[in-house]
């Protein structure tokens, strides 16, 4: 699921000065205003921590290009700030102020208020203010927008009163969120996206004075109140001040319940009354209201009763308060009660509306308000990657989604809300969670109780911050290394995937369902429905990728032996969720030609879930449906009938459930169909006990990240690495040796941990808590050496380890040909090159998927591939020093070009750097014995296979294959390669006999 820019607008009052007035709309008793930027080059282009403008974007081409502009027609002097831009991403410019100065203090003005040239393009622009924290880059956002709908330039002022705290991103933890205004930092404005432009603005300055009724606020603890009918809810009004400073004047408050579902008398006391917070009362002084509701012994839907406040000498809250008589006395309310009666009960009474609200899933920070949660009845909200609370703690996280919930109790049968999220390594959008390795190298580890304990420890922590749903795990088969997405994967054989998916029941529990309702597991999502790993390099439409959400071309007969088999598996493993992929199924032999997973419904409707016999519900990647061919109406008309029953539409929520509603009205979507789609969502609903508990359960907070976690994740990384080569018994290393290391990602959490850690794409650096691989190894080693580049002196030393590989990237972001290759960077190719030179050298590979060493292998001693091991480099150490030995595997072929792509176990030319399954061990001892073992051990093997015992039947096999391969060493040719890579499959697939068959020519081809 692709994670986007998200910013969250809120609504700008423009001042409509005409171009030839150019003082101030306020009074005219307001102080003259105070420059801030009026772009004559007093402001220089200069990057932090210097004062100046600077530019920024989410990759190379999305920073717009600025220049002080001289024109005639400029508002105020000479020169004007303009610049280009084509904005696909994210991009836009900032004012930051001198971090080696005192902040300014702005708490004495009204407002902000600039010159735009209006350009008439209906577009949306942001404008951001900093406030607080050490400095222009740690501080507090606050946002607003204003919509270019005008030609020419216009004076916009914005009262600070209309900044609201950004929630979809924070540069650093809560600070305070209060818009204090005596700590500001400068600001920001955030272009539109989609299609060339140009701007310019003019004369920022700040204006008007500041006034009670503007720094002053009234607010509630909450906007919904729940309470079981009979009880009283305890409303809580605050009086506050931005700077949090005394109020001045008396402000009153009158309230008066009024309105809603619930009937006055009835169901509830009517209350009527006003509060007064006299001259000089204390910011965060609260009153309280109480509404009592009445009982009677009829079940009923919940009812609504609003507390209407009329505020006088400061603002009023957003929206007024409803106190909500909790539905009671109803069947699906009855926990005892089947999951199916429930469902059917609770279906029979809601309206095409609300149903279409459980369909809907929207992504956290693109609400307009949360109050359209109950609105427009959502069923699901999302935290894409990187959307996260501020601060980014589990406590936030929690009481985030909690208030997300207590929104939903606000609709007529209080459905809750299941929210998702992708923790597809560990809760990896949350710092300081146990970060896993990625599946990658879960794969190479060969060892299903690993992918169960990964699964168990990041359910654990996922449902401890409130959490239920799972987009996890990717059941992709790779085929081929370029594709940005290859560490999703567990492998190149569908076999090793279907053997890893005990991380569903790591997740899950039962395949029943039956422990979902617990606080330490989650709803686990099989994706992407199907064939993703086969796309064809260069068959990509989206943007810049060249192959992710490309094509597959398959047979049947490769479809099903490749790709669909993985899920056979996770519908009898009991997955609740499946989602579709980007890409496009192009059946040999059909003539139907591509078509896009998202409107296939032969594989959706009739495989899926009429032949695999899916029960749980089916859920849309991240805008997905928008690639449908068609208008917007078709492509939800097409994804629905397809087979989808909830879309994800992060940002056009409201757009999609008019449309749904509007396609199901005129009899293009089916009344059933949508019952049936609501029907598998509340299903798991119920199963996932949030009828009951739809808050957060933090019993389980305090092991996010704990010893015991990070003990199953270190386990993990120590299984995942697989030794390639070591010639001359390099590793392990002593401890009694000087270790000289070197590489960029030696000393690199976020390069270790990869995409989908913390943000969306990953960064490089101290992103989250963990060991790195250079730490692990100084508490595991003695003597050690570190110079990322290699240019500390090298004499001395017994021996260098050299750390390379890849930074981080996400999806299609990171195809090769998109900006990346497979190759070291010139910086690790000249670490290799020196270390190894001067020393005896282990190099570890850390990256998604294999990298070309080419000619470098021969002067490399130990070659290791890391994968992406996570936070916990520890695991790393463990093996590189003989506290465990390397048992990982390869869970791809190895190439030795690109040109060789893709390959693949089972090709018929089959000549690769390493094969498919290897992996050296640094056991005490490697079996022996030739051709003569190797007779033994295949007579053992047959008898394992028919007598159906899996440990041993692995065990001899794996004796044949640390044989086979002592003997093999270097020296790999086609001939040897591809009955060895065949034999791991056999092997995975039970064919004990075979497979040792299989080595056995194998040696013999040596």
């Amino acid at each position: 699921m692709r994670r986007t820019a998200l910013l969250v607008s809120a609504t700008l009052l423009t001042g409509l000065l005409p171009f030839a007035v150019a003082g101030p709309a306020s009074g005219a008793d307001d102080p003259a205003p105070v420059p801030v930027d009026n772009f004559e080059g007093e402001i220089p282009f200069a990057n932090p921590p210097a004062e100046g403008i600077f530019t920024w974007g989410s990759d190379t081409d999305d920073p717009p290009t600025l220049e002080l502009a001289a024109r005639g027609d400029a508002p105020q002097g000479e020169k004007v700030l303009s610049g280009t831009y084509d904005i696909s991403g994210y991009g836009g410019f900032t004012h930051d102020f001198a971090f080696d100065k005192p902040a300014h203090d702005w708490s004495a003005r009204k407002g902000i208020r600039f010159w735009w040239d209006g350009r008439n393009n209906g577009k949306k622009v942001n404008f951001e203010l900093k406030d607080g924290g050490a400095n222009g880059e740690a501080s507090e956002l606050w946002t607003t927008s204003f919509t270019d709908d005008w030609t020419g330039w216009k004076q916009l002022e914005i009262p600070f009163t209309d900044f609201t705290y950004r929630t979809d991103y924070q540069p650093v933890g809560g600070i305070d969120q209060v818009l204090g205004l005596t700590e500001m930092w400068g600001y920001a404005l955030t272009l539109p996206v989609g299609g060339a432009d140009q701007f310019a603005m003019d004369g920022v300055e700040l204006y008007g004075k500041a006034d009670q009724a503007l720094r002053a606020n009234v607010v509630t603890d909450a906007a919904v109140y729940p309470v079981e009918e009979g009880r009283s809810a305890a409303v809580k009004i605050t009086v506050a001040t931005t700077g949090s400073a005394p109020i001045d004047e008396p402000v009153t408050v009158a309230y008066e319940t009024a309105g809603g579902t619930g009937e006055s008398g009835k169901d509830y006391t009517p209350v009527k009354g006003e509060l007064t917070f006299p001259a000089g009362t204390a910011s965060g002084t609260s009153r309280t209201v109480t509404v009592a509701t009445l009982r009677d012994k009829a079940g009923e839907n919940a009812e609504t009763v609003p507390l209407k406040l009329t505020v006088t000498g400061a603002k009023a809250p957003a929206e007024n308060p409803q106190v909500v008589i909790d539905a009671h006395g109803l069947p699906y309310l009855d926990a005892k009660l089947p999951v199916k009666k429930r469902v059917a009960d609770l279906l029979s009474r809601m309206s095409l509306a609300e149903k279409a609200g459980q369909m809907t899933q929207a992504e956290r920070g693109a609400l307009t308000t949360p109050g359209d949660i109950a609105a427009y009845d959502l069923g699901s909200l999302l935290s894409g990657g990187g959307s996260t609370p501020t601060p980014n703690t589990p406590e936030a996280w929690a009481k985030m989604i909690d208030g997300f919930q207590l929104r939903a109790q606000a609709t007529r049968f209080q459905i809750p809300l299941i929210y998702g999220v992708d923790a597809v390594h560990g809760h990896n959008n949350l710092v300081g969670a146990t970060i896993m390795p990625h599946n990658i190298g879960i794969g190479a580890t060969r060892d299903p109780q690993v992918a169960y304990e990964a699964g168990k420890v990041t359910a654990a922590e996922v449902r401890a911050t409130g959490i239920p749903w799972d987009f996890a795990p990717c059941l992709c088969v790779t085929r081929d290394e370029r594709w940005g997405r290859t560490y999703e994967s567990f492998g190149e054989d569908p076999a090793l995937v279907e053997s890893m998916e005990t991380v569903i029941q790591g997740l899950q529990g039962a395949p029943s369902g039956k422990d979902l309702k617990r606080n330490d597991k989650v709803l686990a999502t099989a994706k992407h429905f199907v064939a993703d790993g086969g796309t064809e390099y260069g068959s990509s439409t989206t943007g810049t990728y060249t192959i992710d959400q490309g094509i597959t071309k398959v047979t049947r007969q490769e479809l099903e032996a490749v790709h669909l088999a993985p899920y056979q598996d996770a519908v009898d493993r009991g997955v609740g969720t499946v989602m579709p992929s980007y890409s496009s199924l192009d059946i040999l032999g059909d003539s139907e030609g591509p078509v896009k997973m998202h409107a296939d419904a032969a594989m959706i409707n009739g495989v899926l879930k009429d032949r695999m016999g899916f029960d749980g519900f089916v859920i849309s990647d991240w805008q997905a449906i928008d690639q449908i061919p068609g208008d917007y109406a078709s492509d939800v008309r097409t994804s629905i009938n397809a087979g989808l029953d909830m879309i994800m539409v992060p940002y056009a929520y409201k757009d999609f459930h008019k449309t749904l509603t509007d396609e199901v009205t005129a009899g293009r979507i089916s009344g059933k169909r949508i019952d049936d789609a609501v029907s598998r969502i509340l299903t798991q609903k119920f199963k996932l006990g949030l009828f009951e508990k739809p808050y957060a359960d933090t019993s389980g907070a305090s092991a996010i990240g704990s010893a015991k976690h990070r003990a199953v994740a270190r386990e993990a990384a120590a299984e995942s690495q697989v030794l390639l080569k070591n010639a001359g018994g390099v590793l392990p290393l002593k401890k009694s040796q000087k270790v000289y290391v070197a590489g960029s990602n030696a000393d690199d959490i976020g390069n270790q941990a990869g995409g989908w850690t913390i943000t969306w794409q990953g960064s490089s650096g101290k992103i989250t808590d963990g060991t790195t691989i250079l730490e692990g190894m100084r508490k595991a080693g003695s003597a050690v050496t570190y110079s990322k580049d290699a240019s500390a002196p090298t004499d001395g030393h017994d021996v260098g380890v050299v750390v390379v590989g890849e930074t981080p990237y996400a999806e299609g972001v990171g195809d090769v040909g998109n900006g990346n290759d497979l190759a070291f960077s010139a910086a690790d190719r000249a670490a290799v090159d020196k270390v190894c030179g001067a020393m005896k050298c282990a190099v570890l590979i850390v990256s998604g998927r294999p990298q070309l060493v080419g000619d470098q292998l021969g002067d490399i001693d130990a070659l290791v591939a890391s994968w992406l091991p996570g936070t916990e480099g520890d695991g790393v150490a463990d093996v590189l020093y003989g506290k465990r030995a390397f048992t990982g595997q390869l869970p791809l072929t190895w190439p030795r070009s690109e040109a060789q792509l893709p390959i693949n176990v089972g090709d018929s030319s089959y000549d690769p750097q390493f094969p498919y399954g290897w992996g050296l061990t640094t056991l005490t001892s490697v079996p022996g014995g030739g051709t003569s073992a190797l007779k033994a051990l295949a007579v053992a093997a047959a008898l394992a296979e028919k007598a159906g015992s899996e440990t041993a039947g692995r065990a001899i096999v794996t004796k044949a294959r640390l044989l086979v391969q002592q003997k093999m060493g270097q020296t790999i040719t086609a001939a040897s390669a591809k009955p060895f890579a065949d034999a791991d499959h056999l092997l995975l697939t039970g064919r004990y006999g075979q497979a040792v068959a299989k080595l056995t020519a194998a040696y013999r081809a040596v």
